[in-house]
């Protein structure tokens, strides 16, 4: 008997689990189980309608709901191992899927490279002739907005709207011409280049369709134009019926700033005039104190589908509003009343999420739980390998591993400067394109000398000649049958390649210091590796056998266990994600909503706060149980106090005079502390 998907669902998920007469929308409210609902489709498309797993997709926006649901699909099926032919994967991950067994059909070799947000920078910063990383950054963010929006160089040219406008499309220009020359691709091209394949070439296009026969889409309210565009292209066909579903919520889209828009759901009513819309509204997360404050809230914004949140948990506790004196104050008193709540409820740490607008909010509340002993992660955090001067090391590492590694050739060609331009390189990845080869085998290859005169081919067989020798060492059988000694070559390189000076010549001396510091704990940490660990429990390994060791912790970095922690994160970093009790801090006018450009127009000022107001419906339903919400009259900016003002959410939440609504908070001192834990543990159970 199929254990699809009859049980367990009420009758509007049923009706999405089943409806197969062609394009489906399914509003799903926050908690509404529309994870439930994409599985149970999958498991129901494959063992009630005769799908093939190969021609199923599900597409999502990161890599850890997509192993998630991969997992919960192998659990419906009656053959587990059917969802391993399954396509469940980011929009990104499908492009790479695309892009690798097309790379001839858009102009690219088979191992082309991907460039990280690092590698881009840099490649931004030379185009730019610039040392201003705000610039660069901005810089960054409009050619990706472009990119997204599928705006050509040219067309972001003519369209520019003022002098730096235009030299931000300029410089588009080049960087595109320049990942071309480098047979290279960016995030962004891992979507647009599908698009612009699937719009020029009707024969891979129909192939792609014929693959993939059904599709499914979680939060499609944040897709972009281009990521609507490949969905739009992979379901629509001369004599096809458009099958899919999407799934999403247009109160939860929160992702203007980097180029989602919530126009792709008229659109979809625009493009599919038979689409079908099915509501998931019953919540399965929160109390219905929650939903109603959640509800009132977001009825503020006009709307693309009428939806109100309702559940069956009960009425649950008030929520409760506190003004604060300022940050400090604030941070000290969620720290405490958190402490306090967890010990009357006998609760975890984990059970609780303190929540922000920004992460500049951070820093104090920080201190305030270290000063309570309260353990806590940091939602977004940077990782330990992402930062730039650890990157650098490893560029090199990767390199010695795998000479064909394109972008850690660029990255660690050029990490210091040793006379290889961007011009060497355009001309050098062109060569490599036309012959198929890595840049590095490209520099050995005959005929290269045609294409670089002797002071420029030069400085690249020197840095490859070092590469080979490092190789060489790292590979060679030493006294334990496994590689020379890791140490002395991680020395060598460390020595050869001048980074300490590099670091102070482009850096002020007390970052260079910093940085420095870190690639000394890091290269002294691969030594002990290499050794066998601290206390020699491990097995001796060779600089190779280390690197590849690197590059697997780089990937299953943050998937083990949540520990028993309070989760700190900002608000768009806490989507999708819930919790007992949660905090809700800062509320005030100029964070949340945030404060915005002055001078902008109307419409554009009335867009950001719709925005800001969907930012704070995510938060409050991220609460299952219990909401607390705080704001400061006072808070510091730039080193000075501001007055604030609640924000004005907080009205809009229209809580009943029933619920504890303080205008102040309660001064809760340790010794009030203590004096309540003792009454409780006073009280028989």
């Amino acid at each position: 008997m199929s254990s699809t998907p009859q049980f367990g669902l009420n009758a509007p998920q049923r009706d999405a689990v089943k409806y197969m007469d062609g394009p489906c929308l399914v509003l799903a409210g926050a908690g509404s189980g529309k994870t439930r609902v994409i599985t149970q489709k999958i498991a129901h498309l494959i063992e009630q309608c005769g799908y093939d797993p190969k021609t199923i997709a599900a597409l999502t926006f990161t890599n850890k709901a997509a192993l998630e649901m991969q997992e919960r699909i192998a659990k419906l099926l009656q053959q587990p191992k059917q969802a391993k032919h399954l396509t469940v994967s980011t929009f990104h991950s499908l492009g790479v899927k695309i892009l690798r067994q097309e790379a001839n059909a858009v102009g690219l070799k088979d191992r082309f490279s991907i460039m990280d947000s690092d590698d881009c920078f840099s490649l931004v910063q030379d185009l730019a002739i610039t040392t201003d990383k705000q610039l660069i950054r901005q810089i960054q963010t409009s050619m990706s907005l472009w990119k997204n929006g599928l705006i050509d160089p040219e067309t972001a040219i003519r369209e520019a709207k003022d002098e730096d406008e235009a030299q931000a499309a300029r410089i588009y220009r080049s960087y595109v011409a320049t990942l071309s020359a480098y047979q290279a691709v960016d995030f962004d091209d891992l979507i647009r280049l599908p698009v612009e394949l699937f719009r020029n070439n009707e024969e891979v296009r129909d192939k792609w369709q014929r693959r993939l026969r059904y599709l499914l889409v979680d939060e499609y309210q944040d897709t972009n134009t281009c990521q609507y565009e490949l969905v739009k292209l992979l379901v629509t066909g001369v004599g096809k019926k458009p099958m899919f579903t999407a799934v999403g919520d247009d109160d939860q889209a929160i992702y203007a700033w980097r180029g989602a828009t919530v126009e792709n759901l008229k659109t979809l009513q625009v493009d599919f005039p038979d689409l079908k819309v099915i509501k998931l509204e019953q919540n399965y997360r929160s109390t219905t104190r929650i939903l109603q404050a959640a509800n009132t809230v977001i009825a503020n914004n006009p709307k693309l589908f009428d939806k109100s949140l309702w559940s069956e948990h009960g009425l649950g506790d008030p929520i409760t509003v506190l003004g604060m004196l300022d940050d400090e104050q604030e941070a000290e008193q969620v720290a405490i009343m958190l402490s306090s709540h967890r010990f009357e409820r006998r609760a975890k740490f984990s059970d609780y999420a303190i929540l922000y607008r920004g992460n500049h909010q951070a820093r104090v509340i920080e201190k305030a739980l270290r000063r309570e002993r309260i353990p806590y992660t940091i939602s977004g955090g940077q990782s330990y390998f992402d930062r730039a001067e650890i990157k650098d090391i490893i560029s090199y590492l990767r390199l010695i591993a795998n000479c064909d590694d394109d972008p850690a050739f660029i990255r660690a060609v050029t990490t210091p400067r040793r006379g290889v331009g961007q011009a060497t390189l355009e001309v050098l990845g062109a060569f490599s394109g036309q012959w198929q080869c890595s840049l590095f085998e490209a520099v050995f290859k005959g005929g290269i000398e045609a294409k670089l005169p002797e002071r420029q081919l030069e400085p690249l067989r020197r840095f490859c000649d070092f590469i080979n020798q490092l190789e060489s060492r790292a590979s060679r059988p030493g006294p334990s049958g496994s590689g020379e000694n890791a140490a002395a070559v991680l020395d060598d390189m460390m020595k050869e390649i001048h980074y300490e000076g590099y670091l102070y010549d482009n850096f002020d001396d007390r970052a260079a210091q910093s940085k420095w510091q870190n690639v000394l704990d890091f290269t002294m940490w691969l030594k002990e590796k290499g050794n066998g660990g601290k206390e020699r429990d491990g097995e001796p390994k060779n600089l190779l056998e280390l690197t590849q060791m690197v590059a697997l912790m780089t990937m299953l970095e943050g998937q083990d266990e949540d520990p028993d922690a309070v989760r700190m994160s900002t608000l768009h970093a806490s989507k999708g994600l819930e919790f007992p009790h949660v905090f809700l801090v800062g509320v005030e006018e100029g964070i949340l909503p945030h404060k915005g450009e002055p001078d902008a127009p109307l419409d554009v000022v009335a867009a950001r706060i719709e925005e800001e107001r969907r930012l704070m419906y995510v938060g409050i339903t991220r609460a299952q149980r219990t909401l607390q919400i705080t704001w400061c009259k006072k808070r510091k900016r730039a080193g000075e106090s501001v007055h604030c003002d609640p924000s004005r959410f907080i009205k809009e939440m229209k809580l009943d005079e029933g619920d504890a609504v303080p205008t102040e908070a309660e001064k809760i001192t340790p010794q009030d502390r203590l004096a309540r834990l003792k009454t409780l543990l006073a009280t028989p159970k």
